[in-house]
């Protein structure tokens, strides 16, 4: 797993958020440069469709509910606009790459989790997002405390 470099790392805060709230509903769109290896985390009210292009490697994650305990969901479209044979690859690349994605969240709105030191203990589900059902998956990978 590589690690963040935060000088990397671009953070962008939309309308409706500010640097501690909301806490449901709050949205974050990551998304990264091939060229430079940047990172691009926009944190809003709604994704940054805009910032998303051609080849869906994106990651998608917000703040939900569950019983009454919140949780950090996360999206990433596994399938691409290549078709089946190239699935297992993307697969394997959003797992290789998530740890950094999720470090670069929890760093790039580390003064939100500062403000909500709870939140570093909640579950992050990830839906792995595939018509393939061997990679249509749901998963938890811990809570955002242990991508600090």
């Amino acid at each position: 797993m590589k690690k963040l470099n935060p000088d990397k790392l671009n953070v962008e805060f939309r309308p409706g958020v500010t640097m501690t709230e909301p806490i449901i509903g709050r949205k974050y769109t990551l998304t990264h440069s091939d060229i430079t290896a940047d990172l691009f985390l926009t944190i809003g009210l709604q994704f940054a469709y805009e910032k998303i292009n051609v080849m869906r490697d994106e990651v998608l994650a917000e703040w939900r509910m569950n019983n009454g305990f919140p949780y950090l969901y996360v999206y990433v479209y596994v399938d691409g606009e290549f078709g089946p044979a190239v699935t297992a690859v993307r697969d394997a690349i959003f797992r290789r790459e998530l740890p950094l994605a999720l470090e670069a969240i929890r760093y790039g709105d580390r003064t939100f989790f500062a403000a909500h030191s709870e939140l570093d203990n909640a579950p992050i589900w990830i839906h792995f997002d595939s018509t393939n059902p061997l990679y249509n998956k749901f998963e938890n990978w811990g809570t955002p405390g242990d991508y600090q």
